[in-house]
């Protein structure tokens, strides 16, 4: 058993961290301050192949393994979760054109997703369907030309920001086997977006209502087929769960190695307080979750890559433990700044306020217990 990185995977990590220290980090307080990420680099990572990390290479992509891909989200991270979250919606989005699209729609849509000259955004979540997906009410009938949407999209990161939306849309009967997936366009009529949502953290993201109403698409704009749309959804999930999970792994990282920074230089009592025991040893404790979580999170993605039967539960389990621990970590490096860490020059606060969020979405730190217990107890 090898837990060695591969030179090839060594070398994606400082790639996806040098980017992130060199074109985020600086810029990543003002983003916030903005409540929006500037477009232009998102081609400047798409440059690098992250585009489509895990799209085919016969279709363009980097055809990465999904442990590869938790290296560059958590080497991203590092630098701002908000922007490396955004970009893995997007990813997941073109995985989904790359492994169920027909060739006509990955040939209308996949190139500018690789490019990222088209952003896209994923519209499963609604007002009153959050953890019960498979309830959502949105609707998709059919006309002469295509397909007409009604309904609304809550918690959409990139509302009013993206370019298209894969949208989760009843076509069908009740339950997750009448759900199709369709791709909106930005301008299409009907079309419209809900007001800016004020939110804790991942303030960089735009984060609309996308609003539905008898929204015109082209019959080519259906994804897959007809009622698969909850298989399709499904499917990005386990790996969009050791996504977020590496999204908290980085930027909890980041928080303690500032924080080791700045208890080397903070004086107290006459001397550094990285020199007093009781709070060398929370700076052990840290470590050791942290490394622990690590571990955890690459066992499940290489579950995930070789198909493992228990990848699911496995991803789960990484999901919980790894977010868990990010903000556990982050909020006892914010502790460890004392006052210093409540102001945002010193990077911390933000940071415990972007990871709060992942412990809800990509499925509900609660469901991944669920999914856990009802594997542990299934006969």
């Amino acid at each position: 058993m090898d837990f060695a990185l591969s030179e090839e995977q060594t070398a994606i990590f400082d790639m996806a961290r040098a980017f992130g220290a060199e074109h985020i980090a600086p810029h990543a307080r003002q983003w916030e301050a903005d409540g929006t990420i500037p477009k232009e680099l998102w081609p400047e990572l798409a440059a690098l192949g992250f585009g489509g990390l895990y799209v085919s290479e016969d279709n363009g992509g980097s055809g990465l393994t999904r442990l590869d891909a938790t290296l560059v989200f958590e080497a991203l991270s590092m630098s701002c979760a908000s922007v490396a979250a955004f970009l893995s919606i997007h990813n997941m989005c073109a995985a989904m054109i790359d492994r169920f699209g027909s060739a006509e729609l990955q040939e209308r849509f996949l190139p500018d997703a690789l490019t990222m000259g088209r952003v896209f955004s994923y519209c499963l979540t609604e007002p009153g369907s959050g953890s019960d997906a498979a309830a959502l009410k949105t609707r998709a009938a059919r006309t002469n030309e295509g397909y007409r949407l009604t309904g609304t999209k809550a918690f959409i990161s990139g509302g009013g920001y993206s370019d298209a939306y894969i949208v989760m849309a009843r076509t069908g009967e009740d339950g997750p086997r009448g759900i199709s997936a369709l791709v909106v366009e930005d301008g299409a009529p009907g079309l419209s977006f809900g007001g800016l949502e004020e939110k804790m953290g991942w303030k960089s993201q735009p984060t609309r209502q996308v609003q539905l109403d008898n929204c015109d698409i082209p019959a080519g704009n259906l994804l897959g087929e007809e009622g698969q749309g909850f298989t399709y959804a499904m499917s990005g999930l386990d790996g969009g769960r050791l996504n977020i999970a590496a999204c908290s792994l980085g930027a909890a990282q980041a928080a303690l190695n500032a924080t080791l920074g700045y208890m080397a230089e903070r004086k107290a009592f006459g001397k550094s307080i990285d020199q007093f025991q009781a709070l060398q040893f929370r700076l052990a404790d840290m470590e050791i979750a942290l490394q622990s979580a690590r571990i955890f999170l690459r066992q499940a993605a290489w579950k995930l890559d070789t198909g493992a039967p228990d990848a699911t539960r496995f991803c789960a389990m990484a999901k919980k433990l790894v977010t868990e621990t990010g903000s556990e970590v982050a909020d006892q490096c914010l502790q460890l700044h004392g006052g210093y860490g409540y102001l945002a020059d010193y990077g911390i606060e933000k940071i415990v306020r972007d990871l709060r969020v992942h412990q809800i979405l990509e499925g509900t730190n609660e469901i991944m217990r669920l999914i856990v217990a009802r594997q542990m107890t299934a006969r």
